[in-house]
């Protein structure tokens, strides 16, 4: 049970690592393609629900709605700006910049959950915000205000993801696919009216291959990485997911330099090691009550 459910993660995480790669080769506006993104997981889902027969508890539901289509909402436009920031900057710092979430939460937790601070969270805190310095190049305008704008925005993004997190710590009664598929919903049912005001549906424009890289995205990076990471999480301890989960961003740092041909300084590999590392070690140590 426990190889299975690591394999899974695994192999969630690889699939989110790629990512990036696909959502450069799609020329449609970031609300559109979150929009589009949830819908192709929200109907896949639906379908896996039905030949699986499995059943929502509307009872239970109905008391975590507001929860549900707020954290819906956040997921969205978390979408949306991770999406724009990799138009800014590049796929590694777009992913590093984005994966300071785990920090906010970690400063959030002793204002909504009473989960006091020690020494080494508030170390952990210090050493990731130097690497998200770092990251941004010192100061080095020679990248351009476009950089920073790309840095803004997976922050922005990072501050949503944790919305997401501190939001499903307060979900009690709805839990694994089902919450994420009601989330889902909840994020089609805002987005919708936000791409008719705004962007407009541009789906005609999309080529072959964006078509293909778009299904992808839905049905691959969204539903099949998220059927098969969240019914894994409880047969592993926490510890071992936290560790896992870094194979998402070690990879697309990777396959940015690798594929894209996206370069990093010494001194943002130095900013994004510090980011990773104590963020690492900040799930590691155990949270004081």
């Amino acid at each position: 049970m426990q190889t299975r459910a690591r394999l899974s993660i695994i192999a969630s995480m690889a699939i989110f690592g790629t990512i990036g790669l696909f959502v450069r080769a799609i020329s449609v506006t970031s609300a559109e393609l979150a929009l589009y993104r949830a819908v192709i997981a929200a109907v896949m889902l639906t379908g896996y629900f039905l030949i699986s027969r499995t059943s929502l508890r509307l009872g239970e539901i109905r008391k975590e709605l507001p929860l549900l289509l707020l954290s819906g909402a956040a997921m969205g436009f978390n979408w949306i700006l991770l999406f724009e920031a990799y138009k800014y900057t590049t796929v590694s710092v777009a992913t590093l910049s984005y994966y300071f979430a785990p920090v906010i939460v970690t400063v959030a937790c002793p204002l909504l959950f009473k989960e006091k601070m020690g020494p080494m969270q508030w170390l952990c805190f210090a050493m990731s915000t130097l690497g998200l310095v770092l990251i941004t190049g010192l100061g080095d305008l020679s990248a351009g205000s476009s950089h920073l704008i790309g840095i803004a925005f997976g922050l922005g993004a990072a501050v949503l993801y944790a919305s997401v997190m501190l939001l499903n710590k307060r979900i009690k009664g709805v839990t694994g696919l089902q919450r994420t598929y009601l989330q889902f919903l909840a994020a089609i049912a805002v987005l919708l009216p936000y791409v008719l005001v705004t962007s407009g549906f541009t789906l005609h424009t999309l080529d072959g291959l964006g078509w293909v890289m778009l299904l992808i995205v839905g049905a691959v990076h969204t539903c099949l990485a998220y059927c098969l990471y969240f019914p894994s999480l409880k047969a592993l301890p926490g510890q071992e997911t936290a560790i896992l989960s870094y194979i998402d961003p070690l990879l697309a740092c990777l396959l940015s330099v690798t594929l894209l041909g996206e370069s990093m300084s010494p001194v943002q590999l130095i900013g994004g090691a510090l980011i990773l590392g104590f963020t690492l070690l900040n799930e590691l140590h155990p949270r004081r009550k």
